[in-house]
């Protein structure tokens, strides 16, 4: 298998495994697995669903290796099908988006690229504060629809070109644009008081008079009235 001093790329990976390589989807597993774990997590909401939709995403990426075009980064093609079966979970348990999220949510999901940056411990006020903002945020997220959800968490949480995003949901770019548009737009609703608007944003100030500087001294030299004056 050629590859990185690391060891073998994914595509060899994925190629051993299809050729019998008994140890091979298990060092791709390894490789990518806690990615996995935290898009999986925060598409389904909570562990449990997370637990059994990334179970049932790699027992069908173990089977259907096979059908892997090449066409795509082998870790775009995980994501599609672990998504993909965290999806059919939802819908199939029918579970309600409002249910309140787990406590230790944001520490199960630690690599996420927003929520679960890590806090300085350094300031117990602000590490209580983001905190609090994580917890918020994560509970917003529940209430999308999870297409929207799913968008979300790629795009936003785990830092995905809106491209590649669209390649793992499987669906036009316009249509993971539009996802994302509309859930944006309603966890700004839920969350407006996190919700600041950009400097470039903002209505510009209606004019007014420049106030007189003050304790400037002038760098021209004072005169007074002209000598002819009465």
């Amino acid at each position: 298998m050629s590859g990185s001093p690391e060891g073998p790329d994914d595509h060899a990976l994925l190629r051993a495994h299809v050729a019998g390589d008994p140890d091979a989807f298990g060092l791709l597993l390894a490789r990518h697995r806690d990615r996995l774990w935290a898009v999986a997590l925060r598409t389904t909401g909570n562990p449990e669903d997370a637990s059994d939709g990334l179970q049932d995403g790699l027992v069908a990426a173990y089977r259907r290796a096979g059908t892997f075009r090449g066409d795509s980064a082998v870790t775009t093609w995980l994501h599609r099908v672990v998504v993909n079966a965290c999806l059919d979970r939802l819908r199939a348990r029918k579970v309600r988006a409002a249910d309140p999220l787990p406590d230790d949510l944001d520490e199960q999901a630690s690599r996420g690229a927003v929520v679960g940056a890590p806090v300085p411990a350094t300031d117990p006020e602000r590490a209580a504060t983001d905190a609090e903002t994580r917890e918020r945020v994560l509970a917003a997220l529940a209430t999308l629809p999870p297409e929207q959800r799913a968008a979300l968490v790629l795009v936003d949480m785990e830092g995905y070109g809106v491209a590649e995003a669209a390649a793992v949901l499987d669906c036009a770019v316009g249509t993971v644009k539009s996802r994302c548009s509309r859930g944006r737009a309603r966890l700004a609703a839920l969350l407006a008081d996190l919700v600041a608007v950009p400097a470039a944003e903002q209505p510009p100030a209606p004019p007014r008079n420049r106030p007189a500087p003050s304790g400037v001294p002038s760098p021209r030299t004072t005169r007074g009235p002209p000598a002819d004056a009465p």
